[in-house]
This record gives structure tokens, C-alpha cells and sequence, in this order.
């Protein structure tokens, strides 16, 4: 009998489940947060490793002598060693189309709550009953304003579509891996430089993978950089932005406001926690790395997650759809498509 780990089990996937074990698959789920030492015991006869959040590392590669591949029932591949996977000859891939409309959504939900101050009006509403329209609660329209993109892939095109078309916005774009046309085509100006985005938006949202290259992307000289007016919008990985730094920007009131839903530490907490702060500040909207949580989204990435075991189980090459440079470079028991 063919054996599959699934990590991060908090995340129900309840087709891909019950998909493996009508397959005949031995199905092993771990929660959040097994450890190193755990996982490798479990994946040690394994054939096939599902992962969303739990770290892969280079040790649990090499306990997993089976191991038919990786499936990353999601699209950040950060926590995965792909070099480590390379070495050893298990294909890594991901799932990497199933949630560009939907977490472009969830990053203009935090755009227009953070606009409209919906947050703090919502608590104002429920500890007081009412808000009188005192400077207090003045908003601003998105209409006119200009939303600066760091990374213009998937989500950050249909991000585009729905600020420029949908809002009248105009839309800038850094990208250093999208020539001028696509963009173009795309409704987004593009920027040669980041600090020439930060300077001129009034929104500034992540859509970037994170790497070494990205880590920390944006800093103090970066938030520096930013309108005092300005907003940050992270629906990408927490790590592309020093938190620390973001923080104190916050606080100081170098930057107008920020619409979180990822963290580098993840979750967080009211106290303790490098970002506690933020539960305080009402130019904040915090969201629990739930942007990509629709039911269309989850049903379209189940569907894609057993198509990929399906190939790994069978002995054939695994459709790699990602343009992320690390799972090109795979060589071994991989088609791209």
C-alpha cells in the first residue's frame, strides 16, 4: 500500500482526503507545528508529502528514501529546501493558479476597508452604536488615487483590473521580471525602480515571491521612502516586509496605515508577539492569512492538488505549472506546462 503525509491538517481538504484513501493510499495527517523530528519519523516509508505551512527541510528529505515526490497544496514554496529535493532527485511543485482572483480580492477588500476606515468604524459601531461624520472618520475615494504594485504577476494583473477598470486608479508596477508590453497590456505603468513606486503611491501592495532576493523587500529606507499618506497592503509572505521597521513606521506615523494578512510569525498573538502592537492601531486591518480561503478557491485547489498526486503515484512526470525559477530548474520527473 502506497503511504502520503498531509501536513497542516487545520486545513481541512476534505476531497484531496477522502481522493487518496478511495486511491488506496495509506493517508497520514499531521497538524501544524509536527517539528522536524516528527515529520521525518512519518515520512521515512512515505511515497508522497503534502505540505501548506510545515517547514520541509533538507534532514526530512533525506529520511523520506520513498519519497515520490512534494506537493505544496498552495503556491509559496519558501519552506520546502528545493535545492536539498533537487539533489536527491524528488520533484517539488505547487499549486499556483487556484487563488489569483480570490487573494486579489481579499488585498483590495483591505485597500477599500482601509479607505473607508470600515475597521474602526465597525468597532466604533459596536461599542457605541453610532459614528457622527467628524473629521474622525473622514475616508477617501479610490478613484484618482494611484496603487503601486510590487510584483506584477498573476494576482498582481487582476489586482490591476480591478483598480484600474473597476476604480478609475492609476496603477504603477515594479517588476524586474515583466518587460513594459505585458504590463502595458495589463493596465500598469511600469517602474524601473522600487523607490520611484513607494514615492508616488498612495497604495503600495506585495505580490512577490519570497527568496533571499525579496526577504525584507521592503525596510526602513524602503518605508521611508513611502507618502506619509501612504497605505501597505501584504496578502503575499509576512517576510517581505522588516516588521520591525513597519511597526515603527505605524507608530511614528510615517505611514498612514497597513492591511496585513500574512506575518512572518504566524499566528499572532495579542501579547508577545513582534507585531502585538498592531492590534491597537486603528489604520490597521489584520486579517489571519485567510485571503486565498474562498470555497471556489479551495474547490479548484483540491481538484488540482489530487491531480498532481495522481501523476507522482502513477510513475509519471508532474505538471509543473509555476514560472517559479527554482521549480524550473527541476530536471528530474517534471513537465512544465
Amino acid at each position: 500500500m502506497k503511504k502520503a503525509v498531509r501536513t497542516d491538517r487545520e486545513l481541512e481538504c476534505p476531497r484531496v482526503d477522502a481522493g487518496l484513501r478511495s486511491r488506496g493510499v495509506n493517508l497520514v495527517t499531521l497538524p501544524e507545528g509536527i517539528g522536524e523530528d516528527g515529520l521525518a519519523r512519518e515520512v521515512a516509508d512515505a511515497d508522497l508529502l503534502l505540505m501548506c505551512y510545515t517547514p520541509v527541510t533538507a534532514r526530512v528529505i533525506e529520511a523520506a528514501v520513498k519519497l515520490r515526490g512534494i506537493v505544496k497544496y498552495g503556491v509559496g514554496i519558501d519552506a520546502i529546501d528545493i535545492e536539498a529535493a533537487r539533489r536527491l532527485g524528488v520533484p517539488v511543485v505547487n499549486v499556483p493558479e487556484y487563488a489569483e482572483e480570490t487573494v486579489a480580492e481579499g488585498a483590495f477588500a483591505l485597500m477599500i476597508g482601509l479607505a473607508r476606515k470600515l475597521g474602526a468604524l465597525h468597532c466604533e459601531m459596536q461599542s457605541e452604536g453610532w459614528a457622527w461624520p467628524t473629521p474622525r472618520w473622514m475616508g477617501q475615494d479610490l478613484a484618482g488615487k494611484t496603487l503601486g504594485l510590487v510584483g506584477v504577476g498573476r494576482i498582481g494583473r487582476s489586482l490591476a483590473r480591478m483598480a484600474g477598470l473597476g476604480f478609475r486608479m492609476r496603477v504603477l508596477g515594479y517588476d524586474p521580471y515583466v518587460d513594459e508590453e505585458t504590463m502595458r497590456r495589463a493596465g500598469v505603468e511600469k517602474v524601473a525602480e522600487l523607490g520611484g513606486i513607494l514615492e508616488r503611491s498612495d497604495f503600495v501592495s506585495l505580490h512577490t515571491v519570497l527568496n533571499s532576493e525579496t526577504r525584507h523587500l521592503i525596510g526602513r529606507e524602503q518605508l521611508a521612502r513611502m507618502k506619509r499618506s501612504g497605505v501597505l497592503i501584504n496578502v503575499s509572505r509576512g517576510a517581505l516586509v522588516d516588521e520591525v521597521a513597519l511597526v515603527e513606521a505605524l507608530v511614528e506615523g510615517r505611514i498612514a496605515g497597513a492591511g496585513l494578512d500574512v506575518f512572518s510569525q504566524e499566528p499572532v498573538t495579542r501579547e508577545g508577539h513582534p507585531m502585538s502592537a498592531l492590534y491597537r492601531m486603528p489604520q490597521v486591518l489584520m486579517t489571519p492569512h485567510l485571503t486565498f480561503y474562498t470555497q471556489e478557491a479551495m474547490d479548484r485547489l483540491e481538484e488540482e492538488t489530487l491531480a498532481r498526486c495522481d501523476e507522482l503515484l502513477e510513475g509519471r512526470p508532474v505538471l509543473v505549472k509555476s514560472h517559479d525559477p527554482r521549480l524550473r530548474a527541476q530536471e528530474r520527473g517534471v513537465v512544465f506546462g
